[in-house]
């Protein structure tokens, strides 16, 4: 499938903002900013195993499309949510445990690229991956 393989960080668009708009604080934040997060897609059918691996911590998810599941951030912000397939596209949709607030998440191919795009309270952010 499209989105199967290893993805590198290769740069990010508004990052800190976003990283600043969820609540992380800066130091975490200019950590985040430098995380060298690699991703590892493996998708069958309608089930997806996603391996991140990053300065900070090292987890593999496992999720269905459509089917909500617990996720926690590398802060610790916990949420609950599920991705779905719109098109080409990933397309996550999460609420915080902690405040009720959504997070929006999309993964798509674009060229060469995977793009990650985030959005949460106004404000969006790119991180592009490479294979």
């Amino acid at each position: 499938m499209a989105f199967d393989g290893t993805w590198k960080i290769d740069r990010n668009e508004n990052y800190e903002k976003f990283m600043e708009a969820m609540g992380i604080g800066m130091m975490k934040r200019k950590l985040g900013a430098h995380d060298n997060l690699k991703i590892t897609i493996q998708q069958d059918g309608n089930k997806f195993i996603v391996k991140e691996a990053s300065n900070f911590r090292n987890i593999e998810v496992e999720f269905t499309l459509g089917v909500n599941f617990e996720y926690s951030l590398a802060d610790g912000t916990e949420l609950s949510g599920a991705w779905t397939l719109e098109g080409n596209k990933l397309v996550g949709t999460f609420t915080r445990k902690d405040n009720g607030k959504v997070l929006k998440a999309y993964r798509e191919i674009v060229g060469d690229e995977l793009v990650q795009t985030y959005l949460y309270e106004g404000v969006e952010s790119k991180r592009f991956f490479k294979r």
